[in-house]
């Protein structure tokens, strides 16, 4: 069986993609290693550049992600960390999607979950080629295959309960952002419940997983499955 893990770095949150990479993963190894910058055809944010080092001089000259897309295409799982991410990055992949991020949140409760956070905290013997760092798209390749051949060894999951894992809704503990940000949900939805349900109300662009935790917490289990069950694709 043969996994094709993948990556991108984009302009932003919202869009346009600067930078895809890939390999196969499967019981022989790694292979079939694949990269290309990507021109997106508009101004790579700044704070995006921060993260990744990748600028619109480095992408001036590259194709469009049209004409390289076909490379990547053809596998039966695509595995990323933060599948939803990349997943939305890359609507022309019709493969099954395992999303490591998602995985690790219900194989090891209680820690971090970023891929370079998991890196250390699991021990994963990540070896990427000389000249990578994070936050570039192979290399964030190669970590990602790290974390799923642990996630494997530990949880002995098949692919087919790694796809179902990874398209759950996830229950989230803590508020990444805002005026409570880092406050367990629980007791955000005590305190200030009106806080949570203006949340709901306004913001459009919630992950389909904060989404589900704010209506478990307000309104309980019943009520945040509804609300999953009747959303787009079940997110």
């Amino acid at each position: 069986m043969t996994f094709r893990v993948i990556d991108t770095e984009t302009c932003g949150l919202d869009a346009g993609v600067v930078e895809i990479a890939s390999l196969d993963l499967s019981d022989a190894g790694i292979s079939n290693v694949m990269s290309d910058l990507v021109n997106p055809g508009r101004p790579i944010g700044l704070d995006a550049m921060a993260i990744h080092n990748i600028t619109e001089e480095m992408v001036a000259d590259k194709p469009r992600i049209a004409r390289v897309i076909g490379r990547y295409q053809g596998s039966a799982y695509y595995v990323a960390h933060n599948a939803a991410f990349d997943r939305r990055m890359l609507p022309e992949m019709n493969g099954a999607w395992i999303c490591t991020l998602k995985l690790a949140r219900k194989l090891y409760p209680g820690i971090k979950y970023g891929n370079q956070y998991l890196r250390y905290a699991l021990k994963l013997q990540v070896t990427p080629p000389a000249g990578l760092y994070p936050h570039r798209a192979l290399y964030d390749c190669y970590v990602t295959a790290a974390l799923l051949m642990k996630i494997r060894q530990d949880s002995g999951w098949s692919a087919e309960e790694m796809v179902a894992i990874s398209n759950e809704a996830t229950l989230l503990s803590s508020l990444k952002f805002g005026k409570y940000r880092g406050q367990p949900l629980a007791q955000i939805a005590l305190q200030d419940p009106d806080y949570l349900h203006w949340l709901l109300a306004n913001l459009r662009d919630l992950s389909a997983d904060l989404r589900y935790s704010l209506n478990f917490y307000l309104n309980g289990a019943d009520s945040a499955e509804q609300t999953h069950a009747a959303s787009p694709a079940g997110e």
